[in-house]
């Protein structure tokens, strides 16, 4: 039984329906217009999203990066994030992540900005600029954008912290 089938009238404008409402199924010409609305994953994500939520070849855990940061969100997802330099500018970026498709989408458009920044600009990516290159992430999971770049930016810190003291890179294991 429906919500309205159990509420007996409606008030709509301050006056009282007492027509039953009825399930979907009821109005079928409804039902069809409702399924045809519905969000069809392939034809509706944009090809950025789709690309970096299916992309694998960043998905590498490296042993002695350059830089290292590793994050947990509130829904369980974790990020681990892998920063090689080469001079000044980010070589390459990878990671590993246990979350969903929309996190690891996250996680390889962090690496796709990334590449080839200096640290300086790399500090500027931020989850709006994640969320933009994606087009189609889902609200509900904007999250994941803040949780990919939470974990960059740690490996960023990682990295700063390394120049400082590069006795600690070879030290102590990241993981």
């Amino acid at each position: 039984m429906s919500l309205t089938q159990r509420l007996g009238k409606i008030t709509v404008f301050g006056r009282a329906l007492n027509k039953d409402v009825g399930s979907m199924e009821d109005r079928p010409e409804q039902l069809q217009a409702m399924r045809q609305q519905e969000f069809d994953f392939w034809q509706d994500h944009s090809l950025h999203y789709l690309e970096m939520a299916f992309r694998t070849d960043r998905r590498e855990i490296i042993e002695r990066p350059d830089g290292y940061g590793k994050r947990t969100g509130e829904c369980g997802d974790t990020v681990e994030m892998f920063l090689m330099f080469k001079g000044d500018r980010i070589a390459s970026v990878s990671f590993d992540t246990n979350g969903c498709m929309s996190t690891n989408a996250c996680a390889n458009t962090v690496a796709e900005l990334a590449e080839g920044k200096s640290l300086e600009k790399a500090w500027g990516i931020r989850p709006e600029n994640v969320i933009d290159y994606l087009e189609t992430l889902p609200t509900e999971n904007t999250h994941c954008a803040e949780l990919a770049v939470g974990a960059f930016y740690l490996a960023l810190a990682n990295y700063k912290d390394l120049q400082r003291n590069p006795y600690k890179k070879y030290g102590s294991n990241h993981r």
